[in-house]
């Protein structure tokens, strides 16, 4: 049983460590559970993600339960070789993250022998966490275009603090081609999703938000380009496409995504509303960290830059990304404990994280 210590991470070293136990059928024991957080242990959306796939692949489990800081997992694929697939359902409680549950989830594509449905209910745009626009507009599409066959239908929408959304993840047996993300390509243009919960119609959030957004990017960098057309009319040719929805939700909330597509991928960035926060401000934030993004030469996000390793540890590849965080540098440590080392190297602008294709 390969020993783990979460002593310094979170519930992304959980998930992913569990994720890897599946893929390469081997016993992990974790100790520290979420060691550096305030609130220690397994909290109701670690669970989840822990007797999910515990229910997949048959494994046998100590210490599924709230607050647990040591948990054995030892899942079971040895009679088939891969995951049958199948239906399952899963109830995370409160506005536990359900987009971090399908994060989890992904990629046992890559073992799967038969299509893998899983409905869960919780939070879909809650902190901490990616908001399901992002998942299902940015994730999927940029690993889409690596082989992943997987889609995400959402049902209803669950915000801070009640939960109660509810969205399926349908994932069939792929095989993962290398991530080619080395190399920014030119802007297309940029795409905006925001939704807000009916009851918050009347006061036009998703509207507010979505045109905050819109005010504040900067597609053109400033004054005209070579054509000669100004700073505004370029921003609005570069708006490949534009959402707004209301949503039944057990709770107020809202989320904004804005979707980058340039030459080579895509890349995302999201805000969340929040009680006294005005929508344009909403707007307003995930439009700086897109502005942000565009100024340097990374292929991907942050966020991205850190959920990708997993698949480029499984598919190969190269993916420049803007920064080394806390995270990417857990996330090579935890791979590297598997036989699966991803390779880094430093530049004076972000970074390029690399693995040859091929099994370990």
């Amino acid at each position: 049983m390969r020993e783990l210590d979460g002593s310094n991470a979170g519930g992304q070293f959980l998930r992913t460590a569990l994720t890897l136990s599946v893929l390469e059928d081997e016993p992990v024991r974790l100790e520290n559970v979420r060691g550096d957080r305030p609130n220690p242990g397994l909290a109701n959306q670690h669970l989840a993600v822990l007797e999910t796939l515990a229910e997949i692949c048959d494994a046998e489990v100590s210490g599924a339960e709230l607050g647990a800081e040591t948990v054995e997992f030892d899942p079971d694929r040895s009679s088939a070789g891969g995951l049958e697939g199948g239906s399952y359902a899963v109830d995370i409680g409160t506005a536990g993250s359900v987009t971090l549950l399908f994060d989890a989830l992904l990629p046992l594509a890559t073992v799967l022998e038969a299509p893998l449905s899983v409905t869960a209910t919780g939070g879909t745009d809650v902190e901490w966490s990616p908001p399901l626009e992002y998942f299902r507009q940015v994730k999927l599409p940029l690993l889409g275009a690596h082989g992943l066959v997987a889609s995400c239908e959402v049902d209803r929408r669950g915000f801070y603090p009640d939960g109660g959304g509810r969205a399926t993840l349908r994932i069939a047996p792929s095989s993962l081609e290398p991530l080619a993300l080395e190399r920014r390509g030119d802007l297309e243009g940029v795409r905006l999703y925001s939704t807000e919960s009916a009851s918050l119609a009347d006061r036009d959030v998703a509207h507010r938000q979505l045109e905050g957004a819109l005010e504040r990017l900067d597609l053109a960098g400033g004054g005209r380009n070579a054509d000669g057309v100004d700073e505004d009319k370029q921003t609005e040719l570069a708006v490949l496409e534009r959402q707004e929805r209301t949503a039944e939700s057990p709770s107020p909330g809202s989320a904004l995504v804005i979707r980058v597509d340039h030459g080579t991928g895509i890349a995302g960035f999201g805000a969340l509303g929040e009680r006294g926060k005005p929508a344009e401000r909403v707007g307003e934030d995930a439009a700086d960290a897109a502005n942000r993004f565009l100024e340097g030469d990374a292929a991907v996000d942050r966020h991205m830059g850190d959920q990708l390793l997993l698949f480029l540890a499984l598919a190969g590849g190269r993916v420049r990304i803007p920064r080394v965080t806390d995270h990417v540098e857990t996330s090579r440590a935890l791979l590297e404990a598997f036989g699966r080392e991803v390779d880094l190297e430093r530049r004076e602008e972000g970074a390029v994280v690399s693995r040859s294709p091929g099994p370990p």
